[in-house]
């Protein structure tokens, strides 16, 4: 059992309903116009302890309308892609329009500036797969971490999914685009119990083509041994010490680092980075550089969510902050230009040269984070502050798991002067990734 989807057509029919869509919103008067078109098909399996636990097949499909009058725009969407229902989403942008304030940053990129030729990225393999191949999948790494270590004593199930789908974009400038893509992953979490202790963690591979996943004996015993190594878990000292975060968590703090050099954190003046152009922000050893044109990777888009063309640039070179991550209206907006951007960063992936067990070689003793809980990332002034758990290194070798662990800093501090090596073991599976970032200091509450 599974979903006929034939992308050709359901493009064809997304195109037809969109240039449709814009004519009609132009001889209802309006002064321009934007219509985001998609539809996509689905499958999600999950098996706990050998059983189906859960299985959804999906089609979704959607159109949102963007009118504008004057400087005011209206925004409005629908799941039905009836022409009756289409007709009143294109009423409603119209009249929220009318009501709305006038806001000149808000205007649509022009004829000049959209793309104008969209190249093969190398985005859509559909995954045929049934319900019963997956369900197959779903029990199978599960069973391969139970295989693992007897101490795997209970499981939160194996999971397969499987998503693909086309995506259409059109303005009344002359962009009229359209992008078929498709995500598929294999994920697995077990528990670990022995004496009095018990732990939780998890593994997973993505990709946008089935046959790069890894295996499902891979995922499961990756699941296996990350768990049972969490087992009897101690409290770490409290104090000033390195520390370094492992890719997982590495990543989200880029992230955080890339949310404060957004356009919309920055003419909100809601970020410690404001006013900081052409100045030191990392190591002089360090460079972010997006690479959005990617064949295959999971960021890759030919153009952004204003329709302008993508492209590879630096946003820090040699520690330098280069430039503002940049919508055309978070441009407008700060009197600078797009970075085409609309959408976010893509495929922003920082890396160093060292492996991993160089990295916990270098800093001998200190803290390994492999979990954060918790919220506490204030982009406004920078502030830091987590709760951890992971491993305690002594001697430039994991000694023993600990948790209920704080972690603590600046992240101006810790991106421009704490920061000493980013590991080579990058994951591209995320369209903002990092290898392992060690750095040299941070506070740590173990109790």
């Amino acid at each position: 059992m599974s979903i006929e989807f034939n992308s050709k057509s359901e493009k064809s029919r997304l195109e037809v309903l969109t240039a449709d869509l814009l004519l009609s919103a132009k001889r209802l008067g309006v002064d321009a116009c934007e219509v985001a078109a998609s539809t996509s098909v689905g499958l999600d399996i999950q098996a706990r302890l050998g059983q189906p636990e859960k299985l959804e097949m999906t089609r979704d499909q959607s159109i949102s309308v963007t009118a504008f009058i004057g400087q005011s725009r209206g925004s409005a969407s629908t799941t039905d892609l009836s022409e009756r229902a289409i007709r009143r989403t294109l009423d409603a942008a119209i009249a929220i329009a009318r009501v709305t304030a006038p806001d000149p940053a808000a205007v649509l990129a022009g004829p000049e500036q959209i793309i104008q030729e969209v190249p093969d990225l190398d985005l859509f393999h559909p995954w045929e797969l049934t319900a019963e191949e997956a369900l197959e999948l779903a029990i199978a790494v599960e069973a391969a971490g139970f295989a693992k270590d007897s101490r795997i004593t209970n499981s939160d199930g194996g999971s397969v999914s499987s998503v693909h789908g086309v995506s259409v974009h059109g303005t009344t400038e002359g962009l009229l685009v359209s992008q078929a893509n498709s995500l598929h992953g294999i994920s697995c979490v077990l528990l670990a119990e022995e004496g009095g202790s018990r732990e939780r963690s998890y593994a997973y591979t993505q990709s946008r083509c089935s046959e790069l996943l890894r295996s499902v004996q891979s995922v499961g015993q990756k699941a296996a041994e990350k768990t049972v190594a969490r087992l009897n878990p101690r409290k770490c000292e409290t104090g000033e010490i390195p520390v370094l975060f492992l890719p997982d968590v590495a990543s989200g703090l880029l992230s955080s680092f890339i949310g404060a050099i957004s356009g919309g954190s920055v003419y909100r003046k809601a970020s410690y980075l404001l006013d900081r152009l052409d100045t030191q922000v990392m190591p002089e050893w360090a460079s972010l550089r997006e690479e959005p044109l990617l064949k295959g990777a999971m960021g890759s888009s030919a153009y952004d969510g204003d329709g302008l063309p993508t492209r590879a640039q630096y946003f820090v070179r040699d520690g330098v902050l280069n430039s503002y991550i940049l919508s055309l209206y978070s441009a407008n907006r700060l009197g600078l230009e797009s970075t085409h951007n609309a959408g976010g960063a893509r495929n922003l992936f920082f890396s160093g040269k060292l492996s991993l067990d160089q990295l916990i070689k270098n800093m001998n003793r200190g803290l390994i984070v492999t979990e954060l809980m918790g919220q506490g990332v204030n982009l406004v002034n920078g502030d830091y502050s987590r709760g951890a758990s992971g491993f305690w290194v002594e001697n430039g070798e994991i000694a023993y798991p600990v948790h209920e662990v704080t972690v603590a800093s600046n992240l101006d501090r810790m991106m421009k002067d704490d920061l000493v090596a980013v590991g080579s073991d990058l994951e591209t599976c995320r369209s903002v990734a990092s290898g392992s970032m060690l750095f040299e200091r941070m506070m740590v509450a173990g109790s």
